[in-house]
């Protein structure tokens, strides 16, 4: 699951797909409870701290930003960069920023380029290397995302992460055009890129001083270090990316509790609002629990689509979408579900409910920048028990606080929404249905116990991890799409290839 929207705590560092997670990157920035973060873990005496050493390279390299920007401005124009077709960039300032990071001279890799593993014929032309990590420079102006010369080129993103993925001795990377710099992993991954960018131009124009610091700690040298004829996988930044992915599944884990927790709380406020008698009077325990797991994968749905900022339909103007922002948004839920206990008043609910109506109608809610989407958000009879009922403010801020935030160690760390994949999500779905309703009518309670012959087993349902996902795509899609790849390539008649490739990847049915 990728994303290509800026992280919330930084200004100038984006976190695309899993590589190293937002709450990961908080950590490294911050030096504390992350391995690795010590001065001598960086070759730095005891008595010189990180965040000093980063200091001395800041105030040395940013006139020499100053001097670029100043020798090559944007086009007046286009507003893009300037062509650098003397080589300013690399000499003098990407230079100087590998050494600065304790890289000292890169080795070209020449033309020959790195060859894949698995075929010799195949090459990548890989600008430079620093040992087992591979290090690109792109031209000053170039996108990293686009083809740098039309049909028949690849994108220097593309080109990079494909290298990674076919050549053993390179786990690690580095890609830069000079404006931004951007660190890969290798990466079974199909079609998600996964990378942290640093935006230089922001770092420096902007004065951001402690996301350099965090660019400093993430990129130095140090972190793709290993001992003489140790593995790459010895280096630091694998061993953060392995604390992330084991800090994740702790946080998973804490997720499906939440989620438990979230079903007994609203269940519980439905039966003890006073305006739900007739709900009392006829508890159906299991419709009830399928109604209310479906109120909460609908949220949870909305929480991940408005961090990934694709909720809003894009045609939406500006003040349609500042309304949802201001008075209907999950964001402002659950900003309130953090601050506050809530009150015995329904009005948040009845905002919920709103939302909920609109993407289910086919017309949205223009008003409100909402599409309609149906599938998940259409009234079903699964849904008849919760209709026309009323929730307190405090039962939902509840659920959504349960929703929201996971206890990891010794502190609560909000639920990357923007991160989860179908992975995490399915989990969680899998593990709820193992557990069976207890609806207690003296007390007023809904809760969800596990019982033996739950419905996970009697219904056999499980859920496919995406390792097994990624091998079926490979044996039976990839060939597919390879084919249809190859016919677009060799049909006559068509002067653009690219254009021909495309129509015949549009024509496959799955």
């Amino acid at each position: 699951m990728s994303a290509t929207t800026r992280n919330q705590v930084f200004t100038a560092v984006q976190t695309v797909g899993a590589l190293l997670p937002a709450d990961m990157l908080v950590r490294i920035s911050e030096g504390k409870d992350v391995p690795g973060s010590k001065p001598v873990d960086y070759g730095l005496p005891t008595s010189r701290s990180v965040r000093d050493e980063a200091e001395r390279s800041w105030e040395y390299l940013k006139p020499l930003w100053r001097e670029l920007r100043k020798r090559l401005p944007e086009h007046e124009e286009t507003g893009l960069p300037a062509a650098d077709p003397t080589g300013l960039a690399g000499n003098d300032w990407l230079t100087p920023l590998w050494r600065e990071l304790g890289f000292g001279p890169l080795t070209p890799v020449g033309p020959a380029g790195i060859t894949a593993d698995s075929d010799a014929e195949k090459s990548f032309p890989v600008s430079h290397r620093w040992r087992h990590a591979l290090i690109h420079q792109a031209a000053w102006n170039a996108n990293l995302d686009k083809r740098p010369a039309g049909a028949g080129t690849v994108p220097p993103q593309s080109m990079l992460q494909e290298c990674l993925n076919r050549v053993d001795a390179h786990l690690w990377g580095v890609l830069t055009n000079g404006r931004q710099v951007r660190l890969l992993r290798d990466s079974s991954a199909l079609a998600t890129a996964s990378y942290v960018e640093f935006d230089l131009e922001t770092i420096f124009d902007g004065e951001l001083f402690s996301e350099f610091v965090l660019l400093y700690r993430t990129l130095h040298v140090s972190r793709f270090e290993v001992a003489e004829d140790a593995a790459p996988s010895a280096c630091w930044l694998e061993k953060w990316r392995t604390e992330a992915i084991a800090s994740g599944t702790r946080a998973l884990d804490q997720l499906r509790k939440g989620v438990q927790e979230a079903i007994t709380a609203l269940g519980t406020g439905f039966l003890r609002h006073p305006a739900n008698a007739a709900l009392r009077e006829d508890v159906q325990p299991k419709a009830l629990q399928a109604a209310l797991l479906r109120l909460v994968y609908r949220l949870l749905f909305i929480f991940v689509a408005e961090d990934r900022e694709a909720l809003l339909s894009p045609k939406a103007d500006q003040q349609a979408r500042d309304r949802y922002a201001s008075y209907f948004s999950s964001a402002r839920l659950r900003a309130h579900a953090r601050k506050r206990r809530g009150t015995a008043h329904g009005d948040l609910y009845e905002a919920l409910g709103i939302v909920l109506a609109a993407l289910g109608d086919e017309a949205g809610r223009p008003e409100l920048a909402l599409p309609g989407l149906g599938g998940l958000f259409n009234d079903t009879d699964t849904d008849a028990p919760l209709r026309g009922l009323k929730l307190s403010n405090e039962a939902l801020l509840t659920a959504v606080r349960h929703l929201s935030q996971v206890r990891d160690g010794s502190r609560w760390r909000a639920v990357d929404y923007r991160h989860l994949d179908a992975e995490e999500l399915g989990s969680v779905y899998e593990s709820l249905l193992e557990l069976e309703p207890k609806h207690s009518a003296s007390d007023r309670t809904f809760t969800l116990v596990e019982v033996a012959g739950n419905t996970r087993k009697t219904t056999g349902s499980y859920y496919t991890p995406s390792s097994l996902i990624e091998c079926l795509l490979d044996s039976a899609l990839d060939p597919v799409i390879d084919d249809a790849v190859k016919r677009g390539e060799q049909a006559a008649g068509h002067p653009d290839p690219s254009d021909a490739i495309v129509r015949e990847l549009l024509a496959l049915t799955v």
